[in-house]
């Protein structure tokens, strides 16, 4: 029977086959976990609220006979709502609130078997590229602990890098699960847009940008759990159809030369570190090596103060939108003055564009999908970095006193020229962070994040690999062969 040390090293499908195999029990399971969490967490603050109790019960009844049945889970505390439990956002706002009921994405994973032990450590709203939330603190970084996670499924890239579970529920939209998987060593797979589903309270979250999946060790579990989340959810504008093949079979299957655009080009602002550029031509090579034609073109120009402004006028708008509803559901009052600085500047920014502007922010960003899709009728997959930088120091991406004074004035102005003005600085700050991830929540496109070197520090580097609107199957397929010829597996953090 596996111990409890044994228990770190097995995958999701790993551990669901010993379960089915009767090596060992779901309870059992279960208890490594818990204990593993209960020892970890007080260094790394990834998991934020814990279900020990539901999950012990669930485990000792019948579960379903799903691809995961049995294996220990955890849910990142936004979009995934779970009937009964607490749903913070990772917000003193939302303290008290309940889930109703299940989120479709929550009915599908529990069908699948997965057992969910607890609530994994967010930013405010999901609103960060760091996951360093006033409501319940930092997230440590496994590889080191005075570094972010990055954001914001900081808590569920944390929580699997440290094998606490074999994976954790993410949601991306604009490198939400990219940013933390990159920085934690972690897999991490971006859907395309309507992939799965996000409902049923709300469908089309920053007009589709994002999307639900996982954050895994292993490419095999992140194709297998989109085997088990993806399809079109009832009443969706946005779902796509079920694939006409498994995405994990798709694994096993004779792969196509594929034409790769390699570039470490930031499409918006920022600087990209000497170690990730040769990660970039080591990446490059490694691509060759396995058959597939490199190349090294001109990216499109983007307008990037356009962009900035568009994707902030959508995000704006949501959250102000977001903030109400939810006031209006707890029965309270949509006072600021509970929430963050920016997530309230946020808000007033959405309040203050018109209708106008958001059609016009809408119209942007089908253009821009437009024009990077021509680019990929010529490449099937564009490799970059996932972030330009090692992952920053918990604290340093905070506004600084300057920036504090912007944001209070950006709550007192009216709408106009200034407030533009004044939303700009902001708005290329965080886009310097995060200059390669947010363009494909922008198009809808698939991307990866693949664990595929360390720095001179011993910090991970993630790669990134964007795909055609739709082609999961021949990310998931490059991401396989990547795997087997330089495996991460083996690689965990020491704290």
């Amino acid at each position: 029977m596996p111990t409890f040390t044994e228990y770190e090293s097995f995958d999701g499908l790993g551990l669901a086959n010993l379960v089915k195999s009767g090596v060992i029990s779901a309870q059992e399971l279960v208890i490594a976990a818990i204990e593993r969490i209960e020892s970890l967490n007080p260094k790394l603050n990834a998991v934020i609220y814990k279900l020990y109790d539901q999950a012990k019960a669930a485990s000792q009844q019948s579960l379903p006979e799903g691809l995961f049945q049995g294996v220990p889970f955890l849910l990142k505390d936004l979009l995934a709502d779970c009937a009964g439990v607490p749903m913070q956002f990772g917000s003193r706002f939302a303290e008290g609130w309940v889930s109703p009921h299940d989120s479709e994405l929550v009915r599908r994973m529990k069908c699948a078997g997965l057992i969910i032990l607890g609530k994994t450590n967010l930013p405010e709203f999901g609103l960060s590229a760091v996951t360093e939330p006033k409501a319940f603190g930092p997230t440590c970084n496994p590889w080191d602990v005075t570094r972010t996670t990055g954001g914001s499924s900081g808590g569920s890239a944390a929580a699997v890098a440290a094998r606490m579970v074999p994976m954790a529920h993410g949601g991306d939209g604009g490198g939400s699960i990219r940013i933390p998987a990159a920085y934690c060593g972690t897999f991490g797979l971006k859907l395309s847009r309507g992939r799965t589903p996000t409902g049923p309270d709300v469908m089309r979250i920053w007009q589709g940008m994002v999307v639900e999946h996982v954050i895994t060790r292993s490419v095999r579990d992140s194709a297998a759990m989109l085997d088990v989340l993806a399809g079109p959810e009832l009443g969706s504008p946005i779902s796509l159809p079920l694939p006409k093949q498994s995405f994990l079979r798709c694994l096993t299957e004779p792969s196509s030369t594929l034409r790769i655009a390699v570039s470490e080009q930031p499409f918006f602002s920022g600087k990209v570190h000497a170690e990730y550029k040769t990660a970039i031509s080591q990446a490059a090579a490694l691509c060759e090596t396995l058959g597939h034609h490199v190349e090294r073109p001109t990216l499109p120009a983007i307008d990037q103060e356009t962009m900035l402004l568009a994707y902030t006028i959508i995000i704006a708008a949501d959250v102000a939108a977001t903030i109400k509803m939810l006031a209006d559901v707890m029965g309270q009052k949509a006072s600021y003055a509970r929430l963050e600085t920016t997530t309230a500047v946020l808000c007033v920014v959405g309040e203050h564009f018109s209708a106008k502007d958001f059609a016009w922010a809408s119209h942007v960003l089908d253009l821009l999908s437009r024009q990077i899709a021509e680019f990929f009728l010529h490449y099937d997959i564009l490799l970059t970095p996932t972030m330009p930088a090692p992952p920053p120091l918990i604290g340093a991406s905070q506004p600084d006193h300057f920036e504090k004074n912007i944001l209070e004035l950006l709550r007192r102005v009216p709408y106009g020229p200034l407030l533009r003005k004044l939303i700009k600085p902001m708005a290329e700050k965080q886009f310097a962070l995060t200059p390669f991830t947010p363009l494909f929540n922008m198009t809808g496109q698939p991307a990866m994040s693949v664990p595929l070197f360390w720095d001179s520090k011993g910090l991970p580097i993630g790669i990134q690999f964007a795909g055609r609107f739709g082609e999961e199957a021949t990310l998931l397929q490059l991401a396989a062969q990547l795997e087997e010829a330089q495996p991460w597996a083996s690689r965990k953090p020491t704290f």
